[in-house]
């Protein structure tokens, strides 16, 4: 009986076992898996052995499944695989998801990121790897949604989790590693541009010092993955923008795989991000941000581009300082920017901003007209008669919007224009007009010495593609220190007080002889009435004696036409009596001449008569002085006794003799 007891003991205790070990199997083989999960299937042993490569076994070998138990009851081989029961992986909306692959072909020489442009399916690990799928960190990313993925395989990286089978300590350090680079260049989120980044992006522009933070930006694209640029090249060229050509059109580097078919390389990119919401692979393309090109009204913008194939020359024959070339080609456009804003990529190119309203350029310092004199200041003079003042000018300049690129192309921006080449030509004119001029005509002379500048430098100003428009003098001053000029300009003060004060005087005086006049004009007022009678009673006396003087000379006119006739008659009669006398004269005469012929013939000639008188003379001067006739000395003579009276007559006779002769020349 007891060894019927003992034999029912040791069953129940066989049979318990048996239900042990087939409730343990049961359990081992049957797995159930929530809905919101999926089991990732570890073979632990196969017959096939472990596997040959990587870790997933797609043969049947001991290693991860690639397929994965989705939601429910599974019934396994007991005690041959482990199931790791894990989330399904979420990308949340807004964010995106990055993939990284344990497992596949290796990444080829300067291959940074896994290409997926055959193997792109990551629910399904025996697809990805049978389309030769590669290892590492993958280009494509994935999108806001749920979906089943082995992590074993493909470890997912989103903002919040990290979703994965733990391996090695290597491992998990390479994906942290993946994680803190794509958080420092925000790459669990889209990229986005314009409105919605209401809080501002920070930008950095090229050769700023430090970020700013602007909400009107545009993305700069540098690409990590591809070919490098060629030799001598700075910007990557744009590629793939065309929308029909669905194999190479990556959609503003969203589809890097297509980025690369389009033959784009790495590095900075010269297409840019806009406005807009873009799903970039962070770990492919890393994005900054710059402020948009504004040019603003009354400017353009001259583009100097540092890519782009070299063009023809467009700036003429003539130019000579440089080459102009067309749109999207090295060097500088001819063709400027007008005003506007613009999504250029400064690190592809630089802008100059010309003016093209009238801008000042003041030389005062302190004093600004324009944001290119700030570093100008007044002009040091010497005048003719030795005076140093410091002259203030401002001078008015336009730039053609057509000339602009050739200003650039010359003096590489207008701050340099004005430094290097205005600032000593217009300070070396008026130190050379000051030394023509003293100090005093320098100040009175300002409006002649001022057309002239403007007429002299208006040609000056052409030669470097420049308009000048006007050209203002300001009032010269002492150097610090000295107030030589100061006094000149208060004695010429001075002077012009008294010139005021004489004209003052003078205003004064006629002001005086107004007055008198004035009240001269009262006085005749009031005695207007006496004034008025006697006016009529002279004018009817001048009546009266105009009537009288009438009469008296129409009396006068026949009085004298009365005396005029007695005249005429008067005229006659002496006119007769003067003819008649004047032939009695004429009878006299010829009487006497035939006389004094006759007696010429009696007596002799002229000579003779004149002989007699002076005879007769001499004989009655003796005889009334009562002089000797005979004198006591006789000088000269003969010695024979002349005497006085003979030497009297021979040189009376000798006189008389001359006289003749002289008649007879006269006659001759």
């Amino acid at each position: 009986m007891s060894w019927l007891n003992t034999e029912l003991s040791l069953g129940n205790i066989g049979v318990i076992a048996g239900v042990v070990v087939a409730l343990t199997l049961l359990y081992s083989s049957i797995v159930y898996v929530p809905n919101n999960r999926v089991g990732v299937l570890e073979r632990l042993w196969a017959g096939k052995g472990s596997v040959k490569r990587g870790l997933v076994a797609l043969g049947g070998e001991a290693g991860y499944v690639p397929e994965l138990l989705r939601g429910g009851f599974h019934l396994l081989f007991p005690f041959q695989y482990r199931v790791h029961k894990v989330d399904l992986v979420t990308v949340p909306q807004g964010e995106i998801g990055y993939v990284f692959a344990r497992d596949g072909k290796a990444l080829e020489a300067g291959q940074s990121l896994a290409g997926n442009s055959n193997a792109d399916d990551f629910e399904s690990v025996r697809e990805f790897l049978a389309a030769d799928g590669q290892k590492g960190p993958q280009r494509k990313v994935l999108r806001e949604g749920v979906y089943a993925i082995n992590i074993a395989q493909f470890v997912v990286l989103t903002r919040a989790n990290t979703y994965a089978v733990a391996l090695a300590k290597s491992d998990t350090d390479t994906i942290e590693s993946m994680r803190a680079q794509i958080e420092a260049r925000g790459g669990f989120h889209p990229v986005v541009i314009g409105e919605q980044s209401a809080q501002g992006l920070r930008v950095t522009d090229p050769g700023a010092k430090e970020a700013r933070t602007v909400n009107d930006v545009i993305g700069i694209v540098t690409v990590h993955d591809g070919p490098g640029l060629p030799a001598g090249e700075l910007i990557a060229p744009a590629v793939g923008a065309d929308r029909s050509m669905a194999a190479t059109y990556h959609n503003n580097f969203q589809d890097a795989d297509r980025f690369l078919a389009a033959g784009g390389f790495r590095g900075r990119q010269y297409q840019v991000l806009v406005d807009g919401t873009y799903y970039v692979n962070r770990l492919f393309a890393s994005v900054e941000f710059i402020e948009k090109t504004l040019v603003p009204m009354g400017t353009v913008g001259v583009v100097v581009s540092f890519i782009g194939k070299r063009g023809t020359d467009r700036s003429g024959v003539e130019y000579q300082h440089g080459e102009l070339v067309g749109d999207g080609e090295r060097g500088v456009w001819e063709a400027p920017m007008l005003p506007g804003k613009y999504a250029f990529n400064r690190f592809a190119g630089a802008i100059a901003k010309v003016p093209t309203t009238n801008f000042i350029l003041k030389w005062e310092s302190g004093q600004s007209g324009s944001d290119f004199d700030r570093n100008l200041k007044e002009i040091s003079l010497i005048t003719k008669d030795a005076f140093e003042p410091t002259l203030p000018l401002s001078v008015v300049v336009h730039i053609d919007y057509k000339k602009a690129a050739k200003v650039i192309q010359r003096f590489g921006d207008v701050q340099k224009l004005v430094e290097q080449t205005l600032d000593p030509m217009v300070s070396a004119y008026f130190k050379n007009t000051a030394q023509t001029k003293t100090l005093i005509e320098l100040l009175q002379q300002r409006a002649d010495i001022q057309g002239q500048a403007l007429a002299d430098m208006k040609g000056k100003f052409a030669a470097y593609n420049l308009e000048l428009q006007e050209v203002l003098i300001g009032t010269p001053k002492s150097p610090a220190g000295n107030s030589q000029i100061e006094n000149i300009l208060a004695q010429l003060r001075d002077r012009q007080v008294a010139r005021e004060q004489i004209e003052t005087y003078e205003q004064q005086e006629a002001a005086a002889v107004k007055e008198r006049t004035l009240r001269e004009a009262a006085a005749v007022a009031a005695q207007q009435k006496g004034l008025t009678e006697s006016r009529i009673a002279i004018e009817i006396a001048e009546n009266k004696g105009l009537a009288e003087v009438k009469t008296q000379t129409r009396q006068g006119e026949a009085d004298a036409a009365k005396i005029r006739n007695v005249a005429m008659a008067d005229a006659e009669r002496i006119k007769a009596i003067g003819a008649a006398n004047a032939n009695r004269i004429e009878l006299e005469g010829e009487a006497t001449a035939r006389a004094a012929h006759k007696q010429v013939e009696a007596y002799g000639g002229p000579e003779i008569r004149l002989a007699q008188e002076i005879s007769a003379q001499i004989t009655r001067a003796i005889a009334e002085g009562k002089l000797p006739v005979v004198p006591q000395i006789l000088v000269g003579g003969d010695g024979k006794g002349s005497n006085a009276i003979e030497a009297i007559t021979a040189m009376i006779l000798a006189t008389g003799q001359q006289f003749r002769q002289a008649k007879s020349t006269t006659v001759q």
